[in-house]
């Protein structure tokens, strides 16, 4: 039979697509469904070593969420991801503000605040570390120097304190990510419709409230998505700052799922921790999802 031209070109496609396809289902695919399967059996270290792990259906789940300390761990991932996304929006949309206009050294200027961005987060954990150290921390010695502090604070030993040093240091990366993804949201307004408006009499307050905000939706929208997902899933920034602590002040769903897993050898419990880590982004992103075609249409 022969093939007419759209034809070999639909299979010449799916050639082209299934070395990559082949790639995630088994990168990605195969690991997805076994943590599904794992969580709904009992598996930890003495059933993983004798071989009697049964099926418990959702009883991981349940225990999950009647846990006092998985509770805590999930109130403790969204205000994480909610002060982050508040801190490193609305600074980073007064920095694209401020570099889309032309002034002295702002190459420059731009340039440095990019450079927590381009550091890997385990650096930037080690360095936020050595930043809050109660005894040899540079965050200790600027306040004691100003007057706000008399004596040194135990940052991350005290529950109130830690959470914002870790906020405070995903902060310090996300800002650039912010700024950069709504800089470009700026660059695609047209400086004629700014001017426009501005000749029928709208001030500053309202060309930036009626005209920039709404043209910039789209670029709104995706910088806040992803921070949230990324911010959402952390795990190295907690796990080497404070390892969770103290008192699981600091734990997020990252950080419990692999304690559960490889710390108290829970190996059902971690994956059950883990699906619901990617039931919320799962959800977050279908709802991202809607919200990019409502845009289209």
């Amino acid at each position: 039979m022969k093939l007419t031209m759209e034809q070999k070109k639909i299979r010449e496609g799916l050639c082209f697509i299934l070395p990559g396809f082949l790639y995630m289902l088994i990168i990605l695919g195969y690991p997805l469904v076994y943590n599904v399967i794992l969580s709904f059996k009992n598996v930890n270290v003495r059933t993983f070593a004798s071989g009697t792990d049964v099926f418990v259906g959702l009883q991981n789940y349940q225990e999950l969420f009647a846990n006092a300390t998985f509770q805590l761990v999930l109130k403790n991932t969204f205000v994480f991801t909610f002060c982050c996304l508040i801190f490193q929006f609305s600074i980073g949309f007064l920095f694209a503000l401020l570099f889309s206009k032309k002034f002295t050294l702002a190459g420059p200027i731009r340039g440095m605040i990019l450079v927590g961005y381009m550091m890997p987060m385990s650096v930037t954990a080690l360095l936020g570390k050595n930043m809050f150290d109660k005894s040899s921390g540079v965050i200790n010695d600027l306040l004691m120097k100003i007057g706000l502090v008399s004596a040194p604070v135990d940052w991350l030993l005290q529950p109130g304190t830690a959470m914002a040093a870790v906020i405070a240091m995903n902060c310090w990366v996300g800002i650039p990510f912010n700024m950069l993804l709504l800089t470009s949201g700026l660059t695609g307004i047209s400086t004629e419709v700014l001017e426009s408006a501005e000749v029928d009499g709208a001030n500053a307050w309202q060309r930036f409230w009626k005209i920039t905000v709404p043209l910039m939706k789209p670029a709104i929208l995706a910088v806040l998505m992803l921070g949230f997902i990324y911010t959402f899933k952390a795990f190295d920034l907690m796990y080497i700052m404070t390892s969770g602590g103290p008192l699981n002040s600091t734990d997020v769903l990252g950080t419990y799922a692999y304690n559960l897993s490889f710390t108290q050898y829970e190996f059902s419990k971690g994956s059950a921790t883990a699906m619901i880590l990617f039931a919320i982004l799962f959800v977050i992103g279908l709802f991202y999802l809607r919200l990019i075609a409502k845009e289209d249409e």
